[in-house]
């Protein structure tokens, strides 16, 4: 069968009720309670994102993260009452596309599941759409930025860059639209967290980990960057010239 969402965690009530609450609002969902379960689940099942507690019966929601993201690429969601930041420095840094703290807002939850599943159901539909297209994008795609040897395509969630595509994560894709909003001049912190989280501020560390790892794809020595550059104590800014 398919699902839209997987909930791997071993609070099997709070999982209950959160797959309950989200199968109201039609976003088909089934819970299991460990690691080994979740991958007997997708051997037998498809699902579009995964909702993933760190602190499992049987392990870690890390080395689960890790697993699954060998094989796919699906929106991996870590849902946790761990509030420290390294953990959220962590499960950002090996492929997490979020991280939620508990308790949470089943609303808000929700919500951000339904933002995924929208831009991975948009992303399938441009990709349908030129599968016989391989090069750079043309005028008649949705650019949202386009400069002369720079790009930022809003349906695919990609950077054109000396054309070449580029694809990013959803967060790594608003950040850099966020300071190409603001090109040539510095964006402090503060306006990145709003403009990139809206009123989820986790810490510095977040924004440093996508900060890395849009110089990684972006930059040909990210430790030395020339596109996004670093204002200390204040921000930072993304030199087009």
């Amino acid at each position: 069968m398919h699902y839209n969402c997987l909930i791997v965690d071993d609070e099997t009530e709070l999982a209950k009720m959160t797959a309950e609450y989200f199968n109201m609002f039609e976003v088909s969902t089934a819970y299991v309670e460990s690691g080994e379960e979740c991958y007997a689940f997708l051997k037998e099942n498809t699902v579009d994102l995964i909702l993933l507690d760190i602190n499992l019966g049987d392990g870690s929601g890390f080395e689960v993260c890790k697993k699954l993201r060998k094989e796919m690429q699906l929106p991996i969601l870590f849902v946790s009452a761990r509030q420290s930041d390294d953990d959220v420095l962590v499960a950002l840094s090996i492929g997490g596309d979020d991280y939620v703290k508990k308790p949470y807002s089943l609303s808000v939850l929700l919500a951000k599941v339904k933002v995924n599943l929208k831009r991975m159901e948009q992303m399938e539909k441009v990709k349908e759409e030129n599968s016989d297209h391989d090069g750079p994008v043309s005028a008649g795609h949705s650019h949202i930025h386009v400069d002369e040897k720079f790009a930022l395509d809003e349906a695919t969630m990609s950077v054109v860059q000396n054309g070449n595509r580029i694809p990013l994560k959803a967060k790594e894709f608003a950040l850099l639209n966020s300071l190409y909003n603001h090109k040539n001049t510095i964006v402090k912190k503060e306006v990145l967290f709003d403009e990139v989280w809206g009123d989820t501020f986790f810490s510095d560390s977040t924004l440093n980990v996508h900060i890395r790892k849009l110089r990684e794809k972006l930059e040909e020595n990210p430790n030395d960057p020339k596109l996004i550059k670093t204002v200390w104590g204040t921000g930072y800014y993304l030199e087009l010239k």
